[in-house]
């Protein structure tokens, strides 16, 4: 039997169960670890993950009642930026760190909000159908009757990497941009040719609203029907960060009711949507699949980023993306250094 038990729930290598974990077992090399599938139930994971070492975490949550039933875990690690699958609060309890891979698709999700941001604002869903449909001759009508883009306002509902990067990219379409993030330094903002807003104010004078509000219990229905009132009638909605940030009813009623002109979402609030969601039968939306951190180095670089945060932990040392970092000072993990990567920058 190996040293250090790893336990996920069946699924947990983004594939199929029984998928394989070699990128994951690159960093745990030499430390006698093993990646073991557990049912993908509360029941039966609870029940196996008793004794586990660490926690892999993905496709069910990792509740209180999981956690306080947890023996020896040292760490739970998830392969995706959002931890909302994790309650973190009762893992700070108990002293277990909780990781993530916070930037590792940064440039992905950023590419895509743009893609997002000039395909509803140039209606290419829409102007696609024209040319499908014969009707050719409607295409160039439609766009008269949208501004330039040079000149309008982006706004980001909160400034983080997501969102800087997204920043960098609109800057050559001679966009203006404010944020409103109330933990972003002004001095920050500048850096990016960003300029601090209010959340009335953002939703006042932008043109585009970018949302990348985390999936955090504060930020559950960040944007609700007075919020969206608020917004210009020939605005257009972004969301590459996650749906429950957003009240869906009360954007799906702007939408009908013409209180904005369009809205353009990876993430919706149930993921994948009903069939009969609205929002799947309306011209002014554009959708995708929750699909902007998708790229060919997806896998691999998830995977091996959770197999370098396990390898980290279970050797005793500081993981590199702790969500609770307040664990660490109640610890006897040394400080950070990265496995097979030399020293770290803090020791």
């Amino acid at each position: 039997m190996a040293r250090f038990r790893i336990l996920t729930p069946a699924g947990a290598s983004f594939t199929v169960a029984g998928g394989g974990y070699e990128y994951e077992m690159e960093a745990l090399q030499g430390l006698d670890a093993e990646i073991v599938e557990g049912p993908a139930t509360e029941d039966g994971f609870l029940e196996a993950a008793r004794e586990a070492d660490a926690i892999y975490a993905k496709g069910i949550p990792i509740t209180r009642r999981i956690i306080e039933g947890l023996t020896r875990c040292r760490i739970i690690a998830l392969g995706s930026v959002g931890v909302d699958s994790v309650d973190v609060k009762a893992a700070t309890e108990r002293g277990i760190p909780v990781t993530n891979v916070p930037d590792t698709f940064i440039e992905e999700v950023a590419d895509h909000a743009m893609m997002l941001l000039l395909a509803g604002f140039r209606r290419l869903i829409e102007q696609d159908r024209m040319v499908r449909e014969g009707r050719w001759k409607e295409g160039r009508p439609a766009l008269l009757q949208i501004p330039r883009l040079m000149g309008q306002t982006l706004g980001f509902i909160s400034f983080g990497r997501v969102a800087r990067a997204v920043a960098r990219r609109a800057a050559p379409f001679g966009l203006r941009m404010l944020a409103y993030d109330p933990f972003v330094e002004e001095m920050l903002l500048s850096e990016y040719g960003v300029m601090p807003a209010t959340l009335n104010e953002l939703l006042e004078q932008s043109d585009f609203v970018s949302m990348h509000a985390p999936a955090r219990p504060e930020c559950h229905h960040m944007l609700r029907e007075q919020h969206f009132r608020r917004m210009k009638k020939g605005a257009i909605f972004i969301n590459t960060g996650r749906g429950p940030t957003v009240d869906e009813s009360a954007l799906i009623k702007a939408l009908q009711e013409g209180w904005i002109a369009h809205a353009a979402l990876d993430v919706l609030e149930v993921e994948p949507p009903s069939p009969d969601n609205p929002l799947l039968r309306m011209d002014n939306v554009t959708l995708t699949a929750h699909v902007a951190s998708a790229s060919a180095r997806f896998d691999e670089a998830r995977k091996r980023r959770v197999g370098h945060e396990l390898a980290l932990v279970l050797s005793g040392r500081w993981p590199m993306s702790c969500v609770n970092p307040a664990v660490l000072q109640n610890t006897t993990l040394r400080r950070w250094q990265p496995i097979g990567m030399g020293r770290g920058p803090n020791s």
